[in-house]
């Protein structure tokens, strides 16, 4: 038996599915926002910045040893000196005296290339530094813009949120005032369809033209038969404007 209903009843079902396009469209526009995007790059960004920043902080680490260790080999020297030059002072032997000197001169030596060195490891530790100031700062950029950003994204939901919650509830307003068995056909060709009503407007439907064999048998139902339309799949609301 085909399903009637009354026409007040039919006319809900075009504010309700007017509802439901601005829900899907409320859904769109949380999942189609810009800020999306640019979140993906940056989180990208800010991984490869990590990653370059760990690697820079681990080449300092190596260039800092090595410094540390280059100054423990010239204070064993100096210690070395100091304690030659004291033995050189204090002995009468002269012998004993050339050979401290000819061992100072010696250490003097060693003391110089590692103090050469020395300050060649302090030039590269300079420039760890100076790589790994400039990673931290790009990075801080990224984090900071992130959180502008997310800020600014969490927003626009919480807008968007605001505005489905009331939408939603409108929905379940007039969902209660239609007929159980009309409101269950009308879900069924929107999930099936994805349009649940269509208002038929001066022998249209979603814009298109219905052949007019379709349109002598819409003028022959009655007005509380429950149409379903040939363009759309959904129900056939027919009003006023339906040019009938």
């Amino acid at each position: 038996m085909a399903l009637k209903a009354a026409p007040d009843d039919q006319a809900l079902l075009l504010d309700l599915q007017a509802l439901d396009t601005k829900l899907a469209q409320l859904d769109h526009r949380a999942k189609s926002l810009p800020q999306h995007a640019r979140l993906v790059q940056l989180a990208t960004d800010a991984d490869a910045l990590r990653q370059t920043e760990l690697e820079h902080r681990g080449a300092r680490e190596d260039v800092t040893i090595e410094l540390s260790r280059l100054e423990s080999d010239v204070a064993v020297v100096e210690a070395r000196i100091a304690r030659d030059t004291e033995r050189a002072q204090s002995s009468s032997n002269a012998k004993d005296v050339q050979a401290f000197e000819h061992e100072l001169g010696l250490l003097r030596k060693r003391q110089f290339d590692l103090e050469e060195i020395e300050l060649t490891v302090m030039e590269r530790l300079e420039e760890r530094d100076s790589e790994l100031a400039e990673t931290t700062a790009k990075l801080e950029s990224v984090r900071a813009e992130l959180a502008a950003l997310e800020a600014e994204r969490d927003a626009d939901l919480a807008t968007i949120a605001n505005e489905r919650t009331h939408t939603a509830a409108n929905r379940s307003t007039i969902a209660g005032k239609v007929p159980a068995d009309l409101l269950a056909l009308y879900e069924k060709q929107r999930s099936r369809y994805g349009t649940g009503a269509s208002l038929l407007q001066h022998g249209s439907s979603a814009g298109v033209k219905l052949f007019e064999n379709d349109l002598q048998s819409i003028r022959a139902a009655a007005p509380d038969d429950v149409l379903i339309c040939p363009i759309s799949d959904a129900i056939l609301v027919r009003t006023d404007q339906s040019g009938l």
